[in-house]
């Protein structure tokens, strides 16, 4: 089925859930009641939803799943309990909550928003997708997910899961990105007046459990009947994506640098770009290619490298990455250079590690600041 957004838009907003489709959103509603998923953020069947914990797990979810986002947002709801207290939060400290969790564009737009929302509205969240999209970290889908779940409004959330699921209700074999539109549309159609929120989170529980990207248990889907994509048979092609564009590969080298009293050699990246604000292990710029012989000249202080055998691969959302490490070990006393700092291992804990810089520490300590040099040619 293809859609003409532009011609619909007018009969949708004029008729939203409507004629059978109301049927459906009664049907998945139901389905919720009674298999809805019990997730720290969600308030109790009866009870009013908490903003503060409905924006704040939707912002760890962005690009996170939710069984890895859990122990992160009772962490942070532990430690800062309101938004209030978010606010008055020292940026370092967030950081090193976040630590591990990854996008790390997240959290300094959280601390952003946190501090805007207090100081701008009182502390209290606004309750239009408009307002909330004016708000740091805040875009379509999380506007429109907390205006439905924290507010009762009846607002479009169209994440992963809801994508998958209107695709195949709708039959739409338009391939992703080019159907996000449409889809949106089609969804708002569903969206009842009563219990927006409630049917938000079924959809997205309905993506996560039944609805699945492969193998979907079509036969327990209480939207069975209304699935034009069941009915023809091709649920599991659905929804149609353009094949990806191979990810390029760049290449760096880390200086593992341990002072004999344990210290290790750290600096903090810059606020902006990409892992900003984290604290890493000195190292040279990621490029398409690498010569280590000429990587060892951009070492942060002078010692006698090593180079270990063993390389730390990561994969960021754009492109794959594989580092080097040299280590060396230093004397006690030695004074870190400018943009550094060594840092005393029974401090280590408090800094704010991405969970690259976590494998590379790791990578070093199980090859050993001992082990012999291996020789490589220039990586390409």
């Amino acid at each position: 089925m293809r859609c003409n957004a532009a011609k619909q838009r007018q009969s949708v907003i004029a008729r939203p859930c409507a004629g059978p489709w109301a049927d459906c959103a009664g049907a998945l509603l139901a389905w919720y009641t009674l298999n809805r998923r019990d997730l720290p953020w969600r308030a109790q069947p009866g009870k009013a939803a908490d903003p503060y914990r409905v924006w704040l797990s939707e912002i760890m979810l962005q690009q996170t799943a939710v069984a890895a986002a859990k122990p992160y947002f009772a962490a942070f709801l532990a430690r800062w309990p309101t938004v209030e207290d978010l606010a008055r939060a020292n940026a370092s400290e967030v950081m090193r909550q976040w630590a591990g969790l990854g996008y790390y564009s997240r959290v300094r737009n959280l601390l952003a928003c946190a501090r805007i929302v207090v100081e701008d509205f009182g502390g209290r969240f606004p309750d239009s997708e408009a307002a909330l999209l004016s708000l740091p970290g805040i875009g379509p889908y999380t506007a429109a997910a907390i205006a439905a779940i924290a507010f009762g409004q009846p607002a479009a959330a169209v994440d992963g899961n809801i994508e998958r699921v209107a695709a195949r209700l709708f039959a739409m074999e338009t391939p992703l990105p080019a159907a996000k539109a449409c889809i949106k549309e089609k969804t708002r159609r569903l969206v009842p007046q009563h219990r927006p929120g409630d049917f938000t989170q079924a959809m997205m529980d309905l993506g996560a459990t039944i609805c699945l990207p492969r193998n979907p248990s079509c036969r327990l889907c209480p939207l069975r009947k209304f699935c034009q994509a069941y009915a023809s048979g091709i649920q599991e092609n659905l929804p149609r994506k353009k094949i990806p564009r191979k990810r390029p590969i760049r290449f760096g080298a880390c200086f593992f640098v341990q002072r004999k009293d344990g210290a290790l050699l750290l600096r903090t990246r810059p606020p902006r770009g990409l892992l900003g604000g984290m604290t890493e292990l000195p190292g040279t710029a990621w490029e398409a290619r690498l010569d280590l012989s000429e990587a060892v000249k951009q070492a942060p202080l002078r010692a006698d490298y090593r180079t270990l055998e063993r390389q730390v691969a990561h994969s960021f959302s754009h492109f794959a990455l594989r580092l080097a490490i040299f280590v060396a070990e230093v004397p006690a006393g030695r004074r870190a250079p400018a943009g550094c700092r060594f840092v005393p291992r029974r401090r280590l804990g408090r800094e704010a590690f991405p969970s690259l810089m976590r494998k590379v520490i790791e990578a070093a300590r199980l090859g050993g600041i001992n082990e012999p040099v291996a020789p490589r040619a220039p990586l390409r």
